[in-house]
This record gives structure tokens, C-alpha cells and sequence, in this order.
């Protein structure tokens, strides 16, 4: 619909779109076993989420003294082997988004992924959870490659949310997301940016200082309209 106030709405997967907290966890714990380190309980996994995998499986190392560098790639090539054959056993979408995301489409608002996740997994993730042709792009921590540092240009580098406006025709953009790592992205984008309170938040509401905040998807649209 016209009056909508925004053109595209780009959104973070784990703890926005979907909660995938016990897969990434069970990934995780597949490394830390490995390595001969004690299992994160599972329900305390969405404390690590944030930044992508390699952050959060160093995350969970540190806790227990850390490793060396050579150990630490053996761990995590092993953590994303796993994972990316068990990314989806558990992970579902957040009750309302189907529905917000229908709503988004019939206003005629384009729509994105923005995570730091890999393409691939965020890609397979959506499909077998059967919403990948949902969204106009999906844009993963590895797909527009790496800076002149060497690493990924992912969050909280503005380039993905900058590639996401491109994806979806230009225009104004508003992006969703539940850490830190999304709204410096957004922030550094110039784009305004609403908090996803349900997620795998690392900073307080307060803290991430996003334009606005929402407790659940069914009060996503009523924001973007007054945020718009």
C-alpha cells in the first residue's frame, strides 16, 4: 500500500525471524566436546548468539580458558560441518512472523535478510523452514566477501544493510534486529533500526538504543507505521 512509510523492511534471522538457539547450541557443544571441554547448557546457548558462529564458539571457549589459534579453527570447522547438517532439527520462526511478514507483502513492502549467519546456512534454513521465497534477498555474513583486513564484511560494517537497500530498489529502508551487532550496523547505515525485545538481546532495550522496540511480531507493523 502507498502510504506504508517504508519501501523495505530488512530483518536479522536468529532471534528476529527465528529461534535457533537450541541448533546452534547443540553445534557449539558438538565442538566443545571435541575439544574435551564441558557442554554449554543448552538453554543459557542464546547468551552466546551474536556476531555469527566463529564469535559465538570463542565465546563459549574463553568461558573455559580458551584454546590456540590452530585448535580453535580445527573446533569450528568442525562446529559449522555439524551445523550445517543440523541447522534446522529445532530452529522454527517466532510466532507472528508469518503473519507480519504476509502483512508486509500484501502492502506491497519489499522484503530482506540481513545476518551474519553464511549465506548457505541462511539460505537452507529459510528453505526448508519453507520461507526462503519470501524475501527479496538474503544477504549472510560471507556474501560480499572481505575487507581489506581480511575479514567478512558482515555486521556491524554498514555494508550488508547498504547492499540490502540496493537488493530492494533503493528507497527509504528500516532494519530489525536484536543485538548490538544489528543496530551499529544500522546506525553506521543510516537506516532507523527497531529492537526485537524477544531475542537474543546482549544489551538491555536501554542499552542498544534503537528508534523503537518490540516485545513480540504482532506489534511490529503498528511501529514501523508510527516510527514512519
Amino acid at each position: 500500500m502507498a502510504d506504508f512509510p517504508f519501501g523495505a523492511v530488512g530483518f536479522d534471522l536468529d532471534g528476529t525471524l527465528i529461534e535457533s538457539h537450541r541448533d546452534l547450541g547443540t553445534a557449539v557443544n558438538h565442538a566443545l566436546a571435541l575439544g574435551g571441554f564441558a557442554h554449554v547448557p543448552i538453554d543459557h546457548a542464546s547468551d552466546l548468539i551474536g556476531g555469527g558462529a566463529k564469535i559465538m564458539l570463542a565465546k563459549a571457549l574463553d568461558m573455559q580458558g580458551g584454546v590456540a589459534e590452530d585448535e580453535f579453527r580445527r573446533l569450528y570447522k568442525a562446529m559449522l560441518a555439524y551445523y550445517g547438517e543440523n541447522y534446522a532439527v529445532h530452529t522454527r520462526p517466532y510466532p507472528g512472523a508469518l503473519e507480519a511478514l504476509d502483512e508486509l507483502a500484501w502492502r506491497g513492502v519489499r522484503i530482506g535478510v540481513v545476518t551474519n549467519k553464511f549465506e548457505e546456512f541462511a539460505r537452507g534454513i529459510l528453505d526448508t523452514l519453507g520461507l526462503l521465497d519470501r524475501f527479496d534477498c538474503v544477504i549472510g555474513g560471507d556474501s560480499l566477501g572481505k575487507g581489506p583486513d581480511g575479514a567478512y564484511l558482515a555486521k556491524p560494517a554498514p555494508d550488508p544493510i547498504l547492499r540490502l537497500r540496493e537488493s530492494c530498489g533503493g528507497g527509504r529502508i528500516v532494519y530489525v534486529g536484536d543485538s548490538s551487532y544489528d543496530m551499529r550496523a544500522a546506525r553506521a547505515a543510516g537506516v532507523p533500526v527497531v529492537a526485537a525485545c524477544y531475542g537474543y538481546c546482549d544489551k538491555s532495550p536501554d542499552e542498544l538504543g534503537a528508534d523503537a522496540t518490540i516485545d513480540s511480531f504482532a506489534e511490529l507493523i503498528p511501529v514501523l507505521e508510527a516510527l514512519g
